[in-house]
């Protein structure tokens, strides 16, 4: 397999977390002068949440899931094929996980490529062939690679306690006078929805361009771009077919699955994935060009 490195991928990680940090500090200076109690205890409990969400996140983002970590006697061919990918890709074998779910969908978790975790739906397994699964797996291989994962899920951390603020902050005003020392919630409740905004910007573009490269990767792995193509549009003409409560129970995980879960033309518009259909052409110019240097 012949691996070099997306530098465009990781310039857009750097960057990412770099915004990320300047938000994090304006998000930070407005709750200190809101709550009070100065910087130090803001910063201890900040911290202290980033921790727990970085270093736990993949029990976390399992059990939201439903997921459960499976044994080879449970799926033979399942810890097989990630095994098989895994070494191919020069990666120690990956955690291996099940949702029963009717959503044929896939994603890793994990916080390095020593605790990643990838896991299949039931639905996923019962819609794929073979080669197919190879791509998918191959493609979850390779978000790990990238290591792509810890930097969604830090980045995702702060968006999540800005929205937080943003929906519930005014419950907090209330046990205040009504003077101009309840000025500062709706100070607080600006600046969180500003972070809000901009944070779930930066998480999407990087998204996109991240399942692009997990798209390329993948092919690499497998050495079957065309495969890969094949399984995104049988996942994709199967949404329709997946339940509502299915798919809102799942919704919030889009931009960990190598499909996401509901369209329509705005969401379309702030996708965590690139259209399908481009994902697929650009799948199938790879496969033309690895057949031309195999000709070669």
């Amino acid at each position: 397999m012949e691996w070099h490195t997306d530098w465009g991928l990781r310039a857009r990680m750097v960057l990412t977390m770099v915004l990320l940090f300047v938000l994090y500090l304006v998000f930070a200076g407005a709750l200190v002068a809101y709550l009070g109690g100065g910087l130090l205890l803001m910063a201890v409990f900040i911290g202290g949440f980033s921790l727990v969400q970085y270093f736990f996140s993949d029990r976390l983002t399992l059990w939201s899931m439903g997921a459960r970590e499976v044994s080879e006697d449970e799926y033979p061919h399942l810890h097989g094929t990630v095994g098989r990918l895994a070494q191919g890709a020069d990666l120690p074998k990956p955690a291996v996980a099940v949702v029963d779910s009717r959503v044929p969908n896939a994603f890793a978790t994990g916080r390095s490529k020593n605790s990643a975790v990838v896991c299949v739906t039931t639905g996923l397994l019962d819609t794929l062939n073979d080669e197919e699964l190879d791509g998918v797996l191959a493609h979850e291989l390779a978000h790990v690679k990238h290591r792509d994962m810890a930097v969604m899920t830090i980045a995702s951390f702060l968006s999540t306690i800005a929205f937080v603020i943003v929906r519930w902050g005014w419950l907090f005003g209330g046990g205040r006078e009504r003077n101009q020392n309840s000025a500062p919630i709706w100070v607080a409740i600006v600046v969180s929805l500003v972070v809000w905004v901009v944070s779930y910007l930066l998480i999407r573009a990087l998204s996109r361009y991240r399942e692009y490269a997990a798209d390329r990767g993948g092919a690499l792995i497998s050495g079957n771009p065309a495969a890969l193509a094949s399984a995104l549009l049988k996942i994709d003409g199967r949404m329709d077919r997946v339940p509502t409560e299915d798919m809102r129970e799942q919704a919030e995980m889009n931009a960990f699955f190598i499909i996401p879960l509901s369209g329509g033309t705005l969401t379309r518009l702030f996708s965590t994935h690139p259209p399908t259909e481009k994902r697929v052409e650009r799948l199938r110019a790879l496969e033309r060009e690895m057949e031309s240097r195999a000709s070669a």
